[in-house]
């Protein structure tokens, strides 16, 4: 048997043992044999079933049905990888249909996070397609008994030279007894002959979302199943001191209270809080049993924690000097000789995910020892190890169950309320539908980091930008993990500051010490969030000392078109996991963004007073994009967003209406982090608790209107979930600025505290 990336063929034993690995390195195959032998020229044996590998079954009935291996949360992931396999087996899609993987390893990587799962399985996808293709091609040269050369699948058929055909599920049976092709013999299709490659196709489960048929975490609900809510310390880490469960456990429905051990923080991002779990009959007597629960808990290590204070300190920290993780010429000279210097410093707070579905799960432990979970997850294989290591049992019993995620963004790819319901459920010996309430979300998240910026610009006698000084501080992610971990790691600090683009020969870029004080995660886009804030607006105010069109002077800065080897310029640097040889840095491809969003926007155009247009570009999850902005102003400070317009080079976009629906949705995710979203704490403890004082974007506050231009390419597909979030903020803000004159360097944005 082949360890390599070769195909192979093993029998229905090790089929049913070992099934198929499929990671990012290879892709394996598995045939099983065990079919009759019928003759039906469309459709064979109802009970034949060819299935070749671990995504791909065809049925006599002809059915394929395609496995979808990602967690599907608003992106179209569920419906664009299985298109991708369906393009190549040529199959007709009115005859596919899709059934949700449970997690895990044979399907390779189901972490559906960091905007790469196309970019990660696409010619995976296509090969798997085009591998079934082959063997159907083959199945029916044998029924022929003519040259395979002979053979061509279309719309789920194979038709010969002569007109004649054999249906998918007639060749099913047939295909079992064919070899696995050898690489050199998979043909993959021509992109011109792509016919869902490409094109818009409505998610799999559209029909049953807006009907209401569709069944997310939080509609899962099982027979004799009871529900649960956690009390647990404001303060992330310290356990409880006692509690005081008489008036809780008087609620009628109530049905059983116990403490649920605490981690100390910081503890990571697979483990749970702890707390005391309320069990009742019904989520109201939960909720009615957790608000009368009495707690008197434990102080931490972080009880201190006040974020005024910590942005204060972050504040004076970048405007010294910092740890330099990428430098050319000399800054310091450059700012010396400068006709004109610019000096910044950017805030960006604490945000919470807040996805509109809240985390749940439903948890059955067995009295077999065998655990069977339902929930909305983002990484299925992770939450699979961490319950069975929380329970203290071997992975193999454990089964996680996919459903639809009501948004992400990042939040459900960590663990820690599926293994609370777990523990729940193993304590009262029967299923358990865990809930979080708005409160536990906001309060309970593991939050986007706060942090602080500092920017100078040395414009020389030629009115060109001589000198770039960054500097940046903020608590890094692996700081929920590792307390020695005060730095921002290179992935980090690779999204949006040491990849800076700008041409100009003296650049430095350092990092501040900054120590996480509450739970860390990642949100969607990251730390491009506040790098793409503060080196797109610094941009816009480099058009502005220069007396540059803001557009124009985008162009200026990026310079000729070449491709920037950043890991020459950076040890530091990471490409979002990819070689750069295999997704080098090309500007000339930002350039074309710069000009289509240009060209689209009616760039230049009079805006009426109180209104602006703004503009910035930006490179993130290997994908390029322009943003232009249009605002409105009004007398009282309210911002109004009738326009957003976007260029996006992603690579080959498989499916262009997923493309757009992503950057629309990001322009509203944008305005959110923009406009309204700060988590703040005292004593450690978070200010906010619900949508009445934790605000998010209205109808009134997203964008009226956004269109999305896509560049056309044959380049490899790159992410779209985050990159439509980093330029639209400093896009917006330089249309502000447009519109009032008045400068945001701190978000979210309130133009009452800017003169």
């Amino acid at each position: 048997m082949k360890k390599d990336n070769q195909l192979y063929k093993i029998n229905r034993r090790d089929f049913i043992k070992k099934t198929g690995l499929m990671g990012a390195s290879g892709f394996i195959l598995g045939i099983q044999l065990s079919c009759n032998d019928k003759k039906e020229f469309v459709t064979g044996d109802a009970s034949s079933i060819f299935k070749p590998n671990v995504y791909i079954n065809i049925a006599g009935s002809g059915i394929v049905t395609l496995l979808a291996h990602r967690s599907e949360m608003g992106t179209g992931i569920r419906t664009s990888l299985p298109l991708i396999m369906a393009d190549e087996l040529e199959a007709d899609w009115k005859k596919v249909k899709l059934e949700q993987a449970v997690a895990d390893e044979k399907y390779g990587d189901q972490n559906t996070d960091g905007s790469y799962s196309v970019r990660m399985f696409y010619p995976q996808m296509r090969k798997a397609g085009a591998t079934v293709r082959r063997m159907l091609e083959q199945a029916a040269a044998n029924e022929w008994k003519v040259p395979v050369t002979e053979c061509t699948a279309k719309n789920h058929e194979v038709v010969h030279t002569s007109g004649k055909s054999f249906g998918y599920g007639y060749l099913a049976e047939k295909a079992n007894k064919i070899e696995i092709p050898k690489d050199a013999d998979i043909i993959l299709k021509n992109p011109k002959d792509f016919k869902f490659i490409g094109q818009k196709t409505s998610i799999y489960d559209q029909e049953d979302i807006v009907t209401g048929k569709a069944i997310f975490g939080l509609d899962t609900i099982l027979p004799n199943c009871k529900i649960a809510l956690v009390k647990r310390n404001p303060e992330p880490g310290p356990g409880l001191v006692s509690f005081n469960d008489t008036a809780t456990k008087a609620v009628e429905g109530v049905f059983k209270v116990f403490a649920l051990k605490n981690n100390p923080f910081p503890m990571g991002h697979q483990k749970p809080l702890g707390g005391v779990a309320v069990v009742a009959e019904n989520t109201w007597a939960a909720i009615k049993g957790r608000d009368v629960l009495e707690v008197i808990w434990q102080k931490g290590s972080n009880s201190n924690y006040d974020t005024e204070a910590y942005m204060t300190q972050m504040l004076k920290d970048v405007n010294g000097r910092g740890d330099v993780k990428r430098v050319i010429g000399d800054v310091g000279k450059a700012m010396d000789v400068a006709t004109k210097t610019i000096k910044t410093d950017y805030i960006v707070p604490h945000i919470s995910h807040t996805p509109m579905e809240t985390p749940c799960a439903v948890a059955h432990v067995k009295k077999d020892g065998n655990v069977e979970i339902w929930a909305p997850v983002q990484d299925p294989q992770t939450t699979r190890k961490s319950v069975a290591a929380a329970l203290g049992i071997d992975i193999s019993k454990v089964t996680i169950n996919i459903t639809l995620l009501g948004g992400g963004f990042g939040r459900k790819s960590k663990p820690d309320f599926v293994i609370e319901a777990a523990l729940i459920s193993k304590e009262i010996g029967g299923p358990v539908k865990l809930m979080w309430t708005r409160e536990d979300d906001i309060q309970h998240d593991y939050f986007h980091f706060n942090s602080a910026q500092h920017i100078e610009v040395a414009i020389d006698e030629e009115n060109k930008v001589s000198g770039w000084l960054h500097r940046s501080a903020f608590p890094p992610i692996g700081g929920t993990a590792d307390p020695n971990a005060k730095v921002a790691s290179g992935a980090e600090l690779s999204m949006g500051m040491i990849d800076n683009p700008i041409d100009t020969p003296n650049i430095s870029m350092e990092v501040l010490k900054a120590t996480a004080k509450t739970r860390i995660g990642w949100l969607r886009s990251v730390a491009n969030v506040h790098h793409a804030f503060a080196v797109g607006s610094s941009i816009d105010q480099i058009a502005h000392e220069r007396g540059v069109d803001p557009a124009q002077n985008l162009l200026d800065l990026l310079g000729a078109d070449r491709t920037i080897e950043f890991g020459k310029l950076s040890k530091d640097f990471w490409n979002y996991s990819e070689k750069e040889v295999d997704f080098p840095w090309q500007t000339a491809r930002l350039r074309k963004t710069i000009e289509m969003v240009k060209e689209k926007s009616g760039w230049g155009k009079t805006m009426p007073k109180g209104s602006g247009i703004g503009i910035s570009a930006h490179r993130s999850f290997l994908t390029y994009v322009a943003c232009v902005v249009e605002v409105e102003v009004g007398a009282d400070g309210r911002i109004k967003i009738p326009m957003v317009h976007y260029a996006v080079d992603c690579g080959v976009a498989v499916n262009p209406d997923r493309v757009k629906s992503q950057f629309e949705g990001g322009a509203a995710f944008a305005s959110s982090l923009a406009l309204k979203s700060e988590i703040t704490m005292k004593g450690g403890h978070v200010q906010q608790s619900n949508f009445d004082d934790y605000f998010v974007a209205r109808i009134t506050d997203a964008p009226y209107a956004t269109e999305v231009h896509i560049i056309e390419s044959t380049e490899k597909p790159t992410g779209v979930g985050e990159p439509p979030v980093p330029p639209f903020l400093p896009a917006l803000c330089n249309a502000i600025f447009a519109a009032t004159g008045k400068r945001v360097t701190k978000l979210p944005i309130d133009l009452s505290k800017i003169s």
